[in-house]
């Protein structure tokens, strides 16, 4: 087993990364002073309650925990105040009190959502995240909880730090593959941003991380993890370093809420969202290796580098300014200006980016 500390000074916390820890949940709820006389809920999606709902759930009442459960639809849709309002719902029929926990059990969306619900739930209670999917090494670390508005991506939300992560890497193996590569666009963030080495790593040892090797896959979410939790550390609510793990995001969240939140999959958006973020550097006169260098890396993971041609540019750009990150009348953008080191730029013009998502309907 890894293990990483996300420095918060009071509110720090450990992040897990190893196999087959499930089997010994109960000690970790133990360990971090989760109480067994109030009820606990996992939340988690469809597909995940089908292959590792019960494990989690009977491993910690067989240590004497009180569980409730809840099972919300797969799906970026699931994001929602509705859903949000079921949750809390369930949760004041199960006797939740002040001392209770959440559980959030499964990716990146199951992450945001019961983590939301966690921070706004009697003003705020206490949550555990066990993700389950790639894309959440970067999702369930840093506190970042938020449900969506139709108009705009992670409008709804909160900074609310879990008491741990729990990253057991055997739930990966049941990932399907399309999931898989998604989920390494935000693995191969964290090196543009931060560690070109880690980039080239990536690049040399693509098959073998495809395929799941166990080694591998421990070394990339571990790195992953590592760049995120550095980031947090120094900034918990994005006054100023954090926004760097922005890199693709606002293209990527753009086209999410075009797309209607079920045509793209997170990590696809947000690859097409690191190419549209290299064309704007060679826009303000970086090299244009940084654009072939992620274009490459991208596409190495079989992960898209085109924008679907159908999409309304008009509309993808309507999306952009109900963004957090539209600013009088300017966007901001992080910028890759070497691969492994971004600038924060609030001054990218609306036409520019027009421009650019033009550009990427037409990418080879």
């Amino acid at each position: 087993m890894k293990e990483l500390i996300v420095d918060l000074g009071e509110r720090s916390y450990p992040i897990y990364i190893g196999e087959g820890m499930i089997s010994g949940i109960s000690g970790f709820f133990e360990k971090h002073g989760i109480r067994k006389a109030s009820p606990l809920m996992i939340v988690t999606d469809e597909h995940v309650a089908a292959r590792h709902l019960d494990s989690v759930a009977n491993g910690l009442r067989a240590g004497g925990f009180d569980v409730v459960t809840k099972i919300v639809p797969s799906g970026e849709t699931s994001k929602s105040l509705a859903i949000l309002e079921d949750i809390v719902t369930d949760a004041l029929q199960a006797g939740l009190d002040r001392s209770s926990c959440i559980v959030a059990l499964g990716g990146g969306v199951v992450g945001d959502l019961a983590g939301f619900a966690a921070a706004s739930y009697m003003r705020g209670i206490r949550f555990v995240q066990i993700p389950t999917t790639i894309l959440a090494h970067d999702s369930s670390v840093g506190g970042k909880v938020a449900v969506n508005h139709k108009l705009a991506k992670n409008v709804i939300g909160a900074f609310h730090q879990p008491e741990f992560v729990l990253y057991d890497t055997s739930t990966l193996n049941t990932l399907p593959d399309r999931e898989v590569r998604a989920g390494f666009s935000e693995v191969i963030k964290h090196g543009l941003i931060w560690d070109a080495a880690f980039v080239d790593w990536c690049r040399d040892h693509a098959d073998r991380l495809l395929a799941l090797e166990p080694e591998a896959l421990a070394t990339a979410l571990y790195t992953g993890c590592k760049v995120k939790a550095a980031v947090v550390s120094q900034d918990e609510k994005e006054n100023g370093l954090r926004a760097i793990l922005n890199l693709g995001h606002t293209i990527g969240h753009a086209l999410e809420a075009v797309a209607g939140y079920n045509e793209l999959l997170h990590g696809e958006a947000i690859s097409i969202g690191m190419v549209g973020a290299a064309r704007l550097a060679m826009k303000l006169g970086h090299p244009e290796s940084i654009y072939r260098e992620t274009k490459e890396i991208l596409s190495r993971f079989g992960l898209p580098v085109r924008l679907p041609e159908h999409m309304d540019t008009e509309q993808i750009m309507s999306a952009m300014m109900h963004d957090k990150k539209f600013k009088e009348g300017k966007m901001v953008f992080i910028i890759p200006t070497a691969i492994g080191k971004v600038e924060i730029n609030h001054q990218i013009s609306v036409e520019w980016v027009r421009e650019t998502v033009e550009q990427l309907k037409r990418e080879e």
